[in-house]
């Protein structure tokens, strides 16, 4: 059976577990900085080495940070949590035991409304994904594979770094909804300030739980959980292999195990890393060196107050405000620095040319930031740089495939400082707007193009492109295309 028809026989159900690396000073329960790329084992102290008669102490910091992304994902705060001892051992598990919080949680619930883009003509859709839990919990240290004489090597610096893993139910039914879902849970968190993004470093890592079943009415399949995916490439490349080994497993009179497995980018398959283990493996038992986690109301009011506008608030009032489409509006919000970079252009050039900041920040400046690899804060082209251009538009300076063609790419390329005028000004390009000399070379061309002419007044409308076009060409491309427009159908008796 063709692999694309197998799969169509199967529905694929996948849940995320998303490790939030939270953006606090020091670590979870000691004062040891957090610090990226820092010297191994250089920011440790007795606390998270694990050291005998040592006293994790709680970082508050993280707790509002937790608080924050449960006040943006509609979740409920528990008044009273726990934290716990899941217990395993890996060489870079200082303690032999990670603290963690399970049946007490700090965050119970919550949603996230997804776009999911349509692909081969299909139409985008919205879908709201729900979320099972989000709990506190520290992280472990990182075996090094390098060359140490044949053994591997374990740095300690990351060991206590706070984490919130935020956990969704199994709502997911394809590769494109759970990226879908992790772009816009790193976008949130990167909003809020509570974790930087960086998925090269660890900072935002996911967890992938797959399984399949015979339609939408069969029982859920057994599961396998993919580690570590940090981009989000490797999250659709993963599932979509997973589900293939899945199926062709079942289809060959297999049987799925449930187990933890890896992803190899370089020979595109998951491979087996180990048996997966259920809560019980992991026997959890309330951590007696830490109290249980009180948070009151009046916390979280307090913490509530410092929340900025959140993505779905600020795209429902760049609709309502600025007459923008809903579809912009969610683009513009991807971001935090995207949001602030339309807005700053809007603040100068008015509520007036919204839209054409709108177009212009959606299309040539990120066309040209995917281009270069940059994000929008590091875009040569200022918001301030942009109003004067759009502003040059508006005043019929420049038409708008000029600016697109020779303006805009050098400022891109910081000629004349990315000065809009400097540029025009050097390279000649101020349009042609004055009506007598318009009218001249109008005359002209219809006087060269008499069979156009002819074809036009017979009905024929490509012939007045076709004249529109000789004029432009006779002004060198720098006629003002409205008033040749104009000009033309006067001249023509078609005004």
């Amino acid at each position: 059976m063709p692999e694309g028809e197998r799969i169509m026989d199967y529905e694929t159900i996948i849940g995320l577990e998303v490790h939030v690396e939270l953006a606090t000073a020091s670590k979870v329960f000691c004062s040891c900085p957090v610090e990226f790329g820092a010297e191994p084992n250089t920011r440790v102290c007795p606390v998270c080495l694990g050291l005998p008669g040592t006293l994790p102490v709680l970082n508050k910091r993280a707790v509002e940070f937790a608080v924050r992304a449960a006040l943006a994902l509609n979740c409920e705060v528990h008044p009273t949590s726990q934290f716990a001892r899941k217990n395993y051992f890996y060489p870079d598990m200082p303690k032999n035991y990670q603290i963690s919080q399970y049946e007490i949680p700090v965050v119970q619930g919550g949603t996230l409304t997804i776009h999911v883009e349509g692909k081969n003509g299909q139409p985008g859709y919205e879908k709201t994904v729900q979320l099972t839990r989000a709990h506190l919990e520290e992280d472990a240290g990182k075996s090094l594979h390098e060359d140490f004489a044949g053994m591997t090597g374990i740095d300690l610096n990351r060991a206590g770094t706070p984490l919130l893993e935020i956990v969704t139910e199994p709502d997911m039914r394809s590769a494109a909804e759970a990226v879908a879902y992790a772009k816009a849970l790193h976008a949130l968190v990167m909003w809020l300030g509570i974790c930087d993004g960086n998925m090269q470093e660890g900072s935002f890592r996911c967890d992938v739980n797959v399984s399949v079943r015979r339609g939408p009415d069969a029982p859920y399949g057994t599961r396998c959980e993919i580690k570590n995916l940090n981009s989000f490439r490797f999250i659709e490349e993963a599932i979509n292999c997973e589900v293939r080994r899945q199926i062709e497993l079942i289809e060959d009179g297999g049987t799925v195990v449930q187990e933890t497995r890896l992803y190899d980018p370089d020979r595109k398959e998951t491979q087996p890393m180990r048996s997966k283990e259920d809560a019980q493996d992991y026997r959890y038992f309330p951590d007696p060196d830490l109290l249980p986690l009180v948070i009151g109301d009046d916390w979280i009011e307090r913490v509530r107050a410092t929340l900025p506008e959140l993505p779905a608030a600020m795209a429902a009032r760049f609709e309502s405000a600025y007459g923008l489409p809903k579809y912009d509006a969610s683009i513009l919000t991807a971001t935090k620095a995207t949001a602030a970079y339309f807005e700053a252009v809007v603040a100068e050039a008015g509520a007036a040319n919204a839209k054409a900041a709108a177009n212009w920040i959606m299309g040539e400046v990120a066309s040209n930031l995917n281009r270069a690899d940059l994000d929008i804060d590091a875009a040569p082209v200022s918001p301030a740089q942009l109003t004067k251009l759009l502003a040059r538009i508006a005043d019929g300076t420049i038409s708008n495939n000029t600016a697109k063609k020779d303006v805009f790419p050098a400022m891109w390329a910081g000629e004349h400082g990315g000065d809009a005028d400097a540029i025009i000004a050097e390279k000649g390009l101020k349009q042609m707007s004055d009506s007598g000399e318009l009218e001249k070379i109008i005359d002209d061309v219809l006087a060269a193009n008499a069979k156009s002419v002819e074809e036009f007044r017979a009905g024929k409308e490509k012939a007045f492109n076709a004249l529109v076009g000789q004029a432009m060409k006779a002004t060198r491309g720098k006629g003002n295309p409205a008033q040749v427009n104009e000009l033309l159908k006067k001249k023509l008796g078609a005004a």
